[in-house]
């Protein structure tokens, strides 16, 4: 019997050398800007976690808006040379997700990114807190 299962290899390639973390930003950022995304927010999750640099949440009006930002992001990072390393999401694209390796963009609904709130998780003890001594 003959295996029926047939795997998709995806094979990603970053450019050599991969452009600087801050070049890739602003590459992320002109994307978002150029579909008028809402209530862009970027985190820096360096010493965090060691899966990204860069979280960058965004919010689109529709699935169609949200869908459209996370294309532009992929077409303009495509003009550094860089591959994303997976996108997730954008059948329903409610919430789609663009891995570019150093950075992360999430590009959501709004109600979606308020009920997962992304950002709260994400900086959780990055302010100090409140003195007692404030009376």
């Amino acid at each position: 019997m003959s295996s029926s299962s047939n795997a998709h290899v995806i094979k990603t390639v970053l450019p050599t050398p991969a452009p600087a973390v801050d070049v890739l930003l602003r590459q992320v950022h002109a994307a978002v800007e150029d579909l008028k995304a809402k209530d862009v927010v970027e985190i820096d999750v360096r010493g965090k976690t060691s899966v990204c640099d860069f979280l960058l949440i965004a919010s689109g009006t529709s699935t169609r808006h949200v869908k459209s930002i996370a294309d532009e992001v992929v077409r303009k990072v495509k003009e550094l040379d860089v591959m994303p390393l997976g996108v997730e999401g954008e059948r329903e694209a409610e919430w789609v997700l663009v891995d570019l390796g150093d950075v992360v963009v999430h590009v959501m609904l709004p109600r979606v990114r308020e009920f997962y709130a992304l950002e709260r998780l994400w900086t959780v003890g990055d302010q100090p807190p409140e003195s007692a001594d404030a009376d």
